[in-house]
């Protein structure tokens, strides 16, 4: 079942599987790490439920919800 990044719950494993939006922003999600294929999880919900904050690659990125809706994912034990 496909998703959206934004609507995964905490400690959630997912992967990419595409980005949608305009070049800038697929770019800037691209150069952060979030590529077709790459496995993350959601380890942060703000209080607010804005922004979130995902482990991908070792690192710990913060994506606001606008951002992370252009990510389409897919469960990782599917």
């Amino acid at each position: 079942m496909t998703e959206t990044l934004n609507n995964i719950c905490l400690d959630q494993e997912v992967i990419v599987k595409q980005i949608k939006g305009d070049g800038m922003l697929k770019r800037r999600l691209m150069d952060l790490g979030f590529i077709p294929e790459a496995s993350l999880k959601c380890i942060l919900i703000s209080p607010f439920k804005d922004p979130k904050a995902y482990r991908i690659n070792n690192n710990t990125i913060a994506l606001r919800n606008i951002d992370a809706k252009n990510i389409e994912v897919v469960y990782a034990n599917n």
